[in-house]
């Protein structure tokens, strides 16, 4: 870097070639642009973009879900940013350019609640889900007037369905989805969000073909 005095050309500013004149608490300078940048395409680069894009085309549909689920981990960072950050470690299978999502190993939502005990997901009724989960009202700090944070993902559609209204004293819920999630494979999970705020840990549902 050179810095110029105010000379016959005065004060440089602007770019010249690969030269940019600029001014820093009144003292003008220029300075040479790097003659190239680093590759921005190189094989560690290509390998994370894919898990970039996976991740945020998995969670996007699940915006509504994650913000409610990771709220208490949305530290210096929004909820939404902070299940990115989880999923993207903890949640990709694959390799390199066949990564995918390990749908078991997502968490909907993280926190110290009591989770759900055994939920399961099946689809007997057409156009619909139906949640069932053990009664642990009585276990740590469960109640029984905790509502459930559904979460319901149609990969062969990229969309979700969330609800959050059912109690833990309920033991279930039956889900409707749109007709055309007909026969299609869907991923479900539980969580449940106590009256004062308190957030669980989801638990992974399994799949359910919808009838």
């Amino acid at each position: 870097m050179a810095k110029i005095a105010q000379g016959v050309y005065g004060g440089v500013s602007g770019k010249l070639g690969n030269t940019v004149g600029a001014s820093w608490k009144g003292i003008h300078y220029l300075r040479i642009m790097p003659a190239s940048v680093a590759n921005p395409n190189t094989p560690k680069q290509q390998d994370q973009r894919s898990k970039f894009l996976i991740t945020l085309k998995f969670l996007q549909p699940l915006y509504e879900a994650v913000n409610l689920g990771f709220k208490d981990y949305a530290v210096k960072m929004s909820a939404f940013n902070s299940a990115f950050s989880y999923t993207i470690q903890n949640a990709i299978s694959g390799s390199f350019p066949d990564y995918g999502i390990h749908y078991p190993s997502v968490l909907m939502s993280r926190g110290k609640l009591k989770k759900a005990e055994s939920p399961v997901a099946s689809s007997e009724t057409p156009g619909t889900v139906e949640f069932a989960w053990d009664d642990n009202s009585d276990s740590g700090n469960a109640l029984p007037t905790d509502k459930a944070l559904i979460a319901i993902f149609n990969p062969a559609k990229n969309e979700a369905v969330v609800v959050n209204n059912a109690t833990r004293a309920q033991l279930g819920q039956t889900v409707n989805v749109p007709a055309y999630f007909m026969a299609d494979d869907v991923h479900c999970w539980v969580a449940f969000i106590s009256d004062d705020g308190l957030v669980s840990d989801s638990t992974y549902a399994g799949v359910a073909t919808i009838a």
